[in-house]
């Protein structure tokens, strides 16, 4: 192998560059005294990463200083930020310890170190890591938001300079990135972040795809220059005679939000739209921000006609994370619809730098409504869930994009995601009152529990002493709040019942003359399967395991079946030893990849040519997902270490379901078309068709055996040679 010859002095003298680079960045906020201290942390960082390279043979100072730098520049943070940026990685890679630091920085930058700094120690193996990290540094967040504005501006670096990394590490870090860190960073109102990291998580999960918009769009920028510099000029011109100091210019849109788009609403990227957004942002005074906006918005709709369903008026109802803008989409002069965002300069700067920007301008009041999130997430920690991943879920149904305005009876407002039931309403205002809710008035009419909030509704909640909370309310319920209380009082419920149970078992066993104790109660556990002995005692009071169940087990016992009492991890090498069954597996797994028994996840149907991971379950052996699976990111977020490394070879011998959803104008024999393709040239096997016609337009769904995607590719490519068929797109499930 060649030896890496690294030049000392160039190295030394890239620092220092970057040192400066990153000064000029704090430059805006630098107080007296300030520039020591940050040269402190700078001197301290590098003396105690100086043995350290990344993955790309860099010096590791590099990414501390990159760091600080996207807090200074990108985030609009101060120096304490700055000092905890540069020094963010010693406790947990280095010999300092956080004594060190409260030495010589004091304990604010500490406590934000210790929050950035991950958990170490034992851990029970069917939690996830990931979601205990979170947790710490969320704990923080309540006393200081820098842990988690900080952490941003690490995962971004991380993110863009993930090259070097191994696959199923990449695959980890954007899961974990697109499922919790962008949702974080739109929530704190940082959507320039936000746009980054979902882009690049994209390019590691669906590299094709990326690639694919990322072409599109290159190709067609002049043309599309062209159009915005000829839809900017007449607004330009009429906002300078009017007096309106403002400057007006297009923005692409992400990669990300135009594959969503595509995905949403299954058409190719030539159909959509609006691939990019007008942003007219004024230079205004305080006291005329919201006239001036308007009179801008009254310009644009003079010139272009505007869609009168897709005005949103953030400026006079900010969203619950400070963003204030007026959007409206308007009918350009080629007959496309093109959004137009109106802000002003001090909105602009809240939308860029969302929370950072908030201390800015602390005397308006619009930062009550971060004020009012973050009270949420102290009140979702006050209450803890025992499992990480379930607070992390939560905790991910806070993090939401839409809200609606609900009024109370006596008029006051109160903020609630999009998509929220009277239900979550009654214990937004208390959770008694939610535990007791047997039904709301809406507008003054009778409604169910589960019944939709809109925005504007006034609701007046209806309680009974009687009432208390059901399973079947965390069908519907969808903020964390009301979620969490209600599974504590479930819990608490189920712990009453269990009781009860554990005297049945007892009297039960002691029939059949089993021995009531630790091990028997382990056994029956594992036989009848459930998570935990309370399950058992609460099953058994419910009266599904009776004194038959019990005699099976015995019976059982005796021929000592021992494979209950196994461990996640033996079932893990179980797993993992090489299984023969299936010499004609097309799939290999594993770190060496060696062929194992698996199967094949019914949310998003892989087939051979798919990028694939395989997940270990606890119950059905491994399972293989494509990596752009819908719940993929999930299961990479929080449970990395049950993934492993899966990779398709060539063979041809078996067929793999698939669906495909075509739409057309329809046509006589259309559908004998089609199956003639599929069937006759294609030797391909229908297992299932759905067609629907409706005034002249075709859609159909089809269910096929397939070989690999470059087979299905190739169908794809003779069924749009069809004439009439507009649009083919593939579906994952079922």
């Amino acid at each position: 192998m060649k030896e890496l010859v690294i030049d000392l002095e160039a190295e030394r003298k890239e620092i220092r560059k970057r040192y400066r680079a990153l000064l000029r960045a704090c430059k805006p906020t630098l107080q007296r005294g300030d520039k020591q201290m940050i040269r402190k942390a700078f001197d301290m960082a590098l003396e105690s990463h100086k043995d350290m390279r990344r993955k790309s043979g860099e010096p590791y100072i590099y990414h501390p200083i990159a760091v600080a730098q996207i807090a200074a520049e990108e985030i609009g943070l101060g120096t304490t930020s700055i000092v905890c940026a540069l020094l963010h990685d010693v406790v947990e890679d280095t010999d300092i310890t956080l004594e060190d630091i409260e030495r010589d920085f004091g304990k604010k930058v500490t406590r934000i170190i210790d929050g950035l700094t991950k958990i170490s120690g034992i851990f029970d193996p069917n939690s996830s890591m990931q979601a205990e990290n979170f947790r710490k540094m969320l704990l923080t967040l309540a006393d200081d938001v820098r842990v988690i504005l900080i952490k941003l501006a690490d995962r971004l670096h991380n993110m863009r300079t993930m090259d070097f990394m191994p696959r199923d590490k990449q695959l980890k870090i954007a899961s974990e990135t697109s499922y919790l860190y962008a949702p974080l960073a739109h929530r704190l109102g940082l959507y320039a972040i936000k746009s980054e990291l979902e882009d690049l998580s994209m390019k590691y999960t669906d590299p094709d795809t990326y690639k694919f918009i990322a072409k599109k769009l290159n190709e067609k920028k002049a043309e599309r220059e062209r159009f915005i510099q000829n839809f900017v000029e007449p607004i330009k011109e009429i906002l300078n005679e009017q007096g309106i100091r403002a400057s007006v210019f297009g923005r692409p849109k992400s990669i990300y939000s135009i594959w969503n788009k595509m995905r949403k609403k299954s058409i190719p990227f030539e159909e959509v739209y609006d691939l990019f957004a007008i942003r007219v942002i004024i230079d205004s005074d305080p006291e005329n921000e919201k006239a001036d906006c308007w009179k801008a918005y009254s310009i644009v709709t003079d010139l272009y006609r505007p869609n009168p369903d897709r005005l949103r008026d953030w400026v006079s109802s900010p969203k619950a994370n400070g963003y204030e803008s007026l959007h409206t989409t308007v009918m350009g002069p080629k007959g496309q619809w093109v959004e137009v965002q109106i802000r002003t300069v001090r909105m602009n700067e809240i939308a860029e730098k969302g929370f950072a920007a908030h201390w800015k301008y602390k005397e308006s009041n619009s930062d009550s409504g971060l004020d009012q999130w973050i009270q949420k997430v102290r009140e979702i920690l006050s209450n803890p869930e025992p499992n990480a991943m379930d607070f992390l879920d939560d905790f991910k149904m806070n993090l939401f994009s839409d809200e609606i305005f609900i009024f109370t009876p006596k008029g006051a407002l109160i903020q609630l995601p999009h998509n929220a039931t009277a239900l979550d309403f009654a214990f937004e205002i208390h959770s008694d009152l939610g535990a007791s809710c047997i039904g709301a008035k809406v507008n003054h009419k009778l409604v169910p529990l589960s019944h939709n909030l809109q925005n504007g509704d006034q609701v007046e909640i209806i309680t009974s002493s009687k009432q208390t909370p059901k399973e079947d309310w965390l069908n519907f319920v969808v903020t964390a709040k009301a979620k969490s209380k209600i599974k504590s009082a479930l819990k608490e419920e189920k712990r009453r019942v269990a009781e009860d149970g554990k005297e049945i078992l007892e009297r039960k066993l002691k029939s059949i003359k089993i021995t009531y104790n630790t091990e028997n109660i382990n056994k029956l556990t594992a036989h009848f399967k459930f998570p935990s002995s309370q399950d058992l005692f609460y099953n058994v009071a419910k009266g599904e395991i009776d004194i038959k169940n019990l005699k099976e087990f015995a019976a059982n016992e005796k021929n000592a079946g021992q494979q209950n009492g196994q461990q996640f991890n033996s079932h893990i090498s179980g797993l993992v030893e090489k299984i023969n069954k299936k010499d004609y597996e097309t799939l290999l797994i594993g770190d060496d990849l060696q062929k194992i028994d698996y199967t094949l996840s019914p949310c998003c149907n892989p087939i051979p040519g798919d990028d694939v991971f395989g997940f270990i379950t606890v119950n059905d052996g491994i399972k293989i997902h494509r990596t752009n699976c819908p719940n993929a990111a999930k299961l990479m977020a929080n449970y990395g270490y049950r993934i492993v490394k899966a990779k398709w070879t060539s063979q041809k011998e078996l067929a793999f379901l698939t669906g495909l959803h075509i739409v057309g104008i329809d046509d006589v024999g259309l559908v004998n078309k089609i199956t003639k393709v599929i069937s006759d040239d294609f030797k391909v096997n229908i297992r299932s068709i759905m067609i629907s016609s409706n005034d002249g337009i075709f859609e159909g769904s089809i269910m096929i055996f397939v070989n690999d995607t470059a087979h299905l590719e190739t169908l794809i490519r003779h069924l749009k040679q069809i004439k009439g068929i507009t649009g083919i797109t593939r579906f994952d499930s079922a």
